[in-house]
């Protein structure tokens, strides 16, 4: 899903509205009924999965919302890890969390159905294997209206030096890390460059680009998303998003460039303060039989790191290239690193700068 963690000690604002119950599960009067609370993105799960997990171990799964990853790091350190079951986090984020206390190393005996999981996706970052289980992977690429936007678009800086009609009508993902990591890719650099000036450089498209962007957020995806009304023309998006906003409107398109793109995973992973890491341990296990995995893939649009579950997806979903990209595209694309100090202090002044 990939974005770097940006520890931010301020006061989470109410206005944020980011918990809400998703789902009844078992009679409030069942007093054996157990809660199970989830800390995660918005539309990023399918109902159907939960409903059955509930019904199978007589639980309620409770969601709590971030609508990105400084948002997610800021409630984390509120609550000092404490209040959630099950929080899904990206790569870079595991040995982070890891190292504040926060995770709870795994029992790899309450979930069996590791074994269907991918060797790369397990170990793609550091503690990754004995913190977390992957829970999809994909890339990072731009999506736009081809009915509103003239030609195709198949490079980085058709983003960011856009045509004069995108004036205003451009969405970036307010997440310094894939900001700069496409400004990057758009110069031929690495996303996890470490040159002051590679960075310097990137900052100058960033600049270019600043007077087309309409907002410097993450894009709704329901029918009201302003790709899908128009509002919006051309956005930086996840994969398999861009592909659950089609559903809504044929006419958007998502293209991962000629040059490459980075590479995310999403982990879940079980809070050390839970009282419940049983049965979110079982949480995990149940994801990860290979046909709910399957089902969940399918729902998300994004590629499963379960190996087993991809005998049992359809042939279109496989060899859909922007759900599971060509091994030229992979070649080019990068996972996210950690970064030395001093170039994360660079990094975050100029995205300072730029959303200023």
């Amino acid at each position: 899903m990939s974005r770097m963690v940006v520890f931010m000690l301020v006061v989470l604002a109410t206005s944020l509205n980011l918990t809400r119950l998703a789902y009844a599960g078992p009679p409030a009067s069942d007093p054996s009924a157990r809660e199970l609370v989830f800390l995660t993105w918005t539309d990023y799960m399918d109902p159907a999965l939960i409903e059955a997990f509930e019904q199978q171990f007589n639980a309620r799964v409770r969601f709590v919302y971030y609508a990105d990853d400084p948002a997610r790091d800021r409630m984390m350190i509120e609550s000092e890890g404490h209040g959630y079951d099950v929080i899904l986090v990206t790569g870079l984020e595991i040995d982070v969390y890891r190292k504040r206390g926060w995770l709870a190393p795994l029992d790899e005996t309450l979930i069996p159905n590791l074994k269907h999981i991918g060797e790369r996706w397990r170990n793609a970052y550091t503690a990754a294997s004995a913190y977390s289980v992957p829970y999809a992977w994909g890339t990072l690429g731009i999506a736009y209206r081809s009915d509103l936007v003239s030609g195709e678009i198949n490079h980085w800086r058709q983003l960011l030096e856009p045509s004069k009609d995108l004036r205003g009508k451009i969405t970036m993902i307010k997440d310094y890390r894939d900001i700069l990591g496409v400004a990057l890719k758009a110069l031929n650099y690495s996303v996890n460059s470490t040159d002051l000036q590679e960075l310097d450089a990137a900052a100058e498209l960033l600049w270019i680009q600043k007077p087309y962007v309409k907002t410097y957020s993450y894009m709704s995806l329901t029918e009201a998303s302003e790709l899908v009304t128009g509002e919006v023309q051309a956005a930086l998006m996840y994969n398999g998003d861009a592909l659950m906003l089609q559903e809504h409107q044929p006419a958007i398109e998502f293209v991962i460039p000629a040059e490459g793109s980075a590479l995310w995973v999403d982990y879940l992973t079980v809070a050390a303060s839970s009282d419940r890491k049983e049965l979110a341990l079982r949480f995990i296990n149940f994801l990860n039989d290979p046909k709910n995995a399957a089902q969940l893939a399918e729902y998300t649009y994004m590629a499963t790191p379960n190996k087993s579950a991809e005998h049992l997806l359809p042939a279109a979903f496989l060899h859909n290239p922007l759900i599971y990209p060509s091994p030229g595209v992979l070649a080019k694309s990068e996972f996210y690193t950690s970064l030395p100090p001093r170039v994360l202090h660079a990094r975050n002044r100029i995205i300072a700068q730029i959303l200023r």
